[in-house]
């Protein structure tokens, strides 16, 4: 990290800042070691600001939405975590099938928000903590429903501070991912093309879907969601099960009794905890299935 501490007076009067901010204060995991420092920026201005001031010193910040699919290292994180939920926030009404919401925005409001104005497509994002920022980056998607499928526009902050827009098709999305893992590119904003349907049916459906995931889910434990991606020929959660891995567990990490597909915190786990965990059960799956698990947690 070069010379963090011109850069933290440059930004001290650009935004909010923490110093030795505890990442476990921030992730879904609760799991995580201090941030050397983190800003809150209020607006896109900030942001670029700050993005700005960081490259000219040759400074890489990291971005954190809510934290809900991040896996952040025990020891003190060095450089500058720039923690955009619940700061670049709104949505809109544009159309009478489209609506724009900001990236801070939790992929459950921006459900509700379509709901309200009825219009359907994002009921499989209702109940994913996460935010449309950290959604659109990883195509995020749940019982069948997938971001790319309602995607129409999103504009994207460049490293330099600059702004852009991006298309579906320039977005390159496959499952769990878009071109904005290689480009380093920060949503800003997205455009969702919708379709208009009674809000009764809407809201029907997200309460099937909500039901679902309460019967399913460990949404009593701290967790990151899916711990795996979905493999080719078969699913993550039946294959572990199958491996005899429910319960398996890592000092205060461990594989859910409830859903084999989440890695949950029991009570004091660490990075490097859940880490061993998702080595060992794909090694164990590995060895049993011919198929190879891959983590869809972040791990930083």
């Amino acid at each position: 990290m070069r010379d963090l501490t011109s850069l933290q007076k440059q930004i001290n009067s650009v935004c909010e800042l923490k110093y030795n901010e505890p990442m476990s204060n921030h992730t879904s995991f609760r799991i995580g070691g201090e941030a050397e420092v983190m800003a809150f920026p209020k607006n896109t201005d900030e942001l670029a600001d700050i993005l700005k001031r960081a490259s000219a010193l040759g400074v890489k910040p990291r971005i954190l939405g809510a934290g809900t699919n991040v896996l952040a290292p025990d020891a003190p994180l060095e450089g500058i975590v720039i923690c955009l939920k619940d700061c670049l926030d709104g949505m809109q009404l544009l159309a009478d099938d489209r609506i724009c919401v900001m990236a801070g925005v939790t992929m459950t409001r921006a459900a509700l928000f379509a709901a309200k104005h009825g219009l359907s497509g994002l009921e499989f994002a209702h109940g994913i903590p996460g935010t449309v920022g950290g959604g659109v980056y990883m195509n995020a998607g749940a019982y069948g429903g997938e971001i790319c499928q309602v995607f129409e526009i999103a504009v994207v902050m460049q490293p330099d501070g600059s702004l852009r827009n991006v298309s579906r098709s320039d977005m390159q999305f496959s499952y769990r991912h878009s071109i904005l893992e290689q480009t380093g590119d920060i949503v800003v904003c997205t455009v969702f093309q919708l379709k208009k349907t009674s809000a009764e049916e809407i809201k029907a459906k997200m309460k099937e879907l909500m039901a679902k995931r309460s019967a399913s889910q460990p949404l009593d434990l701290p967790s990151a969601g899916s711990a795996f991606k979905r493999p080719v020929g078969g699913y993550a959660a039946a294959l572990i099960d199958e491996a005899g891995l429910k319960g398996y567990q890592v000092g205060g990490a461990a594989i859910s009794t409830k859903h084999a597909g989440f890695a949950v915190n029991l009570g004091g786990a660490t990075s490097e905890d859940v880490k061993t965990l998702l080595k060992n059960v794909s090694d164990i799956v590995y060895e049993r299935s011919g198929i190879r698990l891959e983590p869809e947690v972040r791990i930083w």
